[in-house]
């Protein structure tokens, strides 16, 4: 039927028309065809599937040194992000991608002989070219692992370090692709391991990075020195909502690689490359991506940063000679452990300040890198630890100025201060007075924690969305004081004011009712002490295997919204009294940690129950609700059983399309409309409706006119009819 292979079709569909203009693509884009090959990697045990979605930036990496997806033909198609920040918005200009590719490049000297093993170098795309120089083996077991520290998440594990820890390991002694005949040309490895963790957060200070923790072991029997560690990135900064990759573009035009600029900021406790959109598009692509070194272990005395940049797969340059692609491993070695001439980086005048647009000319790669480490004998390990950083633009300021970066190096520092944990000063050695946790070590990534959003039940009805939520909150552990320090939750939905620039509107907020004490800082006044007598239930709820105790109605709301023109979303957060020993305000979670979008309507009927409906009716073409073309339209069936087959025909008899409708199952996957919501997306429906794209089940646009409907109740073979009206 078409309602559960219609995603599949229409990929199918997609990617057949994307090849047949393949090279028209490629000659637009105005670099080689080879940036539209087909998948970079293709073994069985590659894995590039996982991303970071916890926080706001959402990153994709692999089990093979890579990060990023590439913006090719099936970009779009996935769904899945490169590098996308602000990942959860519901405002489209804040949805911007800024890295096609990245790559770790680990370099040394092993018996005199320098050898340098990368994830990608510039121009490569498809194994069996020189520069994929990581592998795994071919087992399951190599495949990204994911942990969460969330107390209530199912990959909840006392291990993890973050939100979300995404975990694989690889390593370069491979020199043939395994599993294949297919060689990995000019590599000699280094005989390394990598273990890749990254990890990032979902609070509001925390979620515009991800923090990638490299560990380098050396698998030889000789040592191997000046170890160095860098990041490669071919950043491109750009909205896809205003700029895509299809043939005719989106409302921008066509995606363009070449106006961006890339810099290196350097502050009394930052060094950071970054890169930018030159024009912003519009306001469509104001943002910032940098790479900073947040620290590591067996640090050298000598260790230090360094930033290099060239054009991409330029192994010359006549205007930038300074600035050309490395093309060997003598070569990419001195990149990873020399500094680059900071004061004339192309498209900066020696003050720092932007030329003129006509300089973004080129797609700049950028190489930040740091060592050297400490000698590392057989089976030693160095660690060394980056992070990707993501900010809006701050002011409306035209040109890349200090202040127009406040928000990244904002977020940047915030990077830092986690990372550092214990670490006050950043000097790697636990001075007097931080250890906070008294455990005797120095440990990184111990920093003020809100307690965790409750778990959450969405459960919409008709007008109406119920919000059940449980206890475990009240639970929490404060991470520094070791108390329990819950306050009380608040409740958001989606913006109540129409062209609101709010993600959020504040419902409701429900807090602990309890006796002032002025000589015990823990009962200082936070919030209304309302306490919890209206929203607790007189028995708790139980909700597919979870128990609520509390709930609130959310009422007069509007039937079949869909997510993508504005319609609801719900979030419940809990906040703490904060800490006025450390001097720390009340800290909040995240709404991204249960935020759930809600599609009221008419929930499930029963068998002797005739009524069945159609809305809008008549529906007219271009409905408030509609998205931009022909598969962004919609209408909803309602007054369904639980289980049922829709029928559509013409007033001929013919058969349109058959739709098969099941309340415990239905996520609206079924239609464009529906399912282009915000990446990774929690649902919630009525059970009783399903929306139809108005697609006929050969995928063609229906004509205006009057269509009759069946709807059969699956487990009492009942049927009910109505018609509906199509106007164009």
């Amino acid at each position: 039927m078409k309602s559960r292979s219609n995603n599949i079709l229409k990929i199918t569909t997609r990617i057949l028309l994307l090849a047949l203009v393949g090279t028209t693509l490629a000659l637009a884009q105005d670099r080689p065809s080879s940036k539209y090959p087909p998948a970079l990697r293709g073994i069985s045990a590659d894995d590039s599937r996982h991303y970071t979605s916890e926080g706001n930036l959402g990153l994709t990496i692999s089990n093979f040194g890579l990060l990023g997806r590439r913006f090719d033909e099936s970009y779009s198609l996935l769904n899945q992000p490169s590098c996308v920040y602000k990942l959860h918005s519901n405002l489209p200009k804040e949805q911007v991608e800024h890295i096609s590719y990245g790559g770790l490049w680990v370099g040394g000297i092993r018996g005199g002989e320098t050898h340098v093993s990368t994830g990608i170098t510039d121009g490569v795309f498809s194994a069996g070219q020189p520069g994929l120089e990581f592998t795994n083996t071919l087992s399951e077991a190599d495949s990204v692992r994911t942990r969460s520290s969330i107390l209530t998440s199912p990959l909840f594990d006392p291990a993890a370090i973050s939100h979300q820890d995404l975990i694989c390991a690889f390593t370069d002694t491979n020199t043939v692709l395994p599993g294949t005949t297919t060689p990995i040309p000019d590599h000699v490895p280094l005989k390394i391991a990598v273990q890749q963790e990254v990890y990032c957060w979902n609070y509001s200070y925390a979620d515009a990075f991800a923090i990638l923790n490299f560990t380098i072991t050396n698998l030889d029997t000789s040592s191997i020195e000046r170890l160095y560690v860098g990041l490669w990135l071919d950043a491109s900064v750009g909205n896809m909502n205003y700029t895509d990759l299809s043939p005719g573009g989106g409302p921008g035009g066509r995606w363009n690689w070449y106006d961006n600029l890339n810099n290196f900021v350097q502050t009394n406790n930052l060094k950071m490359g970054i890169s930018f959109d030159e024009d912003g598009d519009d306001g469509w692509s104001q943002s910032y991506v940098g790479v900073t070194v947040l620290g590591g272990e067996a640090r050298s005395d000598s260790f230090d940063i360094y930033y290099r940049q060239w054009p991409w797969n330029t192994s010359s340059s006549i205007d930038y000679p300074q600035w050309v692609m490395p093309v060997d491993d003598e070569e990419r070695y001195e990149r990873l452990t020399t500094a680059g001439d900071y004061a004339h980086i192309p498209g900066y005048t020696v003050a720092g300040a932007p030329l003129n647009p006509q300089n973004a000319t080129e797609s700049w790669m950028m190489l930040l890198s740091c060592g050297p480490f400490q000698t590392l004998g057989a089976g030693e390990s160095a660690n060394a630890v980056f992070a990707i950083v993501c900010g809006r633009w701050a002011g409306n300021y035209p040109d890349d100025v200090p202040a127009r970066r406040a928000n990244l190096l904002l977020n940047a520092q915030w990077a830092q201060t986690i990372y550092n944990g214990e670490d006050g000063n950043g000097n790697g050695i636990l001075d007097p007075g931080e250890d906070i946790n008294g455990n005797g070590q120095l440990d990184h990534y111990v920093f003020p924690k809100p307690p965790p959003s409750p778990r959450m039940a969405v459960v919409p009805g008709d007008g109406k969305v119920t919000l059940y939520w449980d206890n475990s909150a009240e639970s929490a552990i404060d991470s520094l004081t070791g108390f329990k320090d819950f306050e009380g939750y608040r409740i958001y939905s989606a913006p109540k004011t129409i062209g609101s620039n709010q993600e959020y509107t504040l419902l409701a907020q429900y807090d602990l009712n309890y006796v002032l004490d002025p000589q015990n800082p823990d009962t200082s006044l936070i919030g209304f002490n309302t306490g919890f007598s209206a929203v607790q239930l007189e028995q708790p709820v139980m909700i597919n295997g979870i128990e609520y105790q509390y709930a609130f109605v959310d009422s007069g709301v509007l039937n079949g919204w869909p997510s993508s023109a504005g319609g609801l979303y719900y979030a419940i957060t809990a906040y703490d009294r904060g800490n006025p020993q450390n001097n720390l305000p009340s800290l909040e979670s995240a709404q991204l940690e249960n935020r759930t979008y809600a599609y009221p309507g008419t929930p499930a009927v029963a068998s002797n129950d005739s009524r069945v409906g159609v809305y809008p009716n008549p529906y007219r073409v271009s409905a408030a609700w509609d998205g931009p073309g022909p598969t962004q339209r919609m209408i909803w069936f309602q007054f369904l059983p639980s289980r049922a087959e829709i029928r559509i025909y013409t007033l001929s008899g013919d058969l349109v399309d058959t739709i098969d409708h099941d309340a415990a199952s239905y996520n609206g996957s079924d239609v464009g409309r529906i399912g282009s919501g915000s990446y990774g997306s929690k649902t919630a429906f009525s059970g009783g409706e399903h929306a139809w794209d108005l697609l006929n089940k050969n995928y063609q646009e229906i004509a205006t006119g009057l269509y009759l409907y069946t709807v059969e109740d699956l487990s009492t073979g009942t049927i009910k009819t109505g018609t509906f009206m199509v106007i164009k």
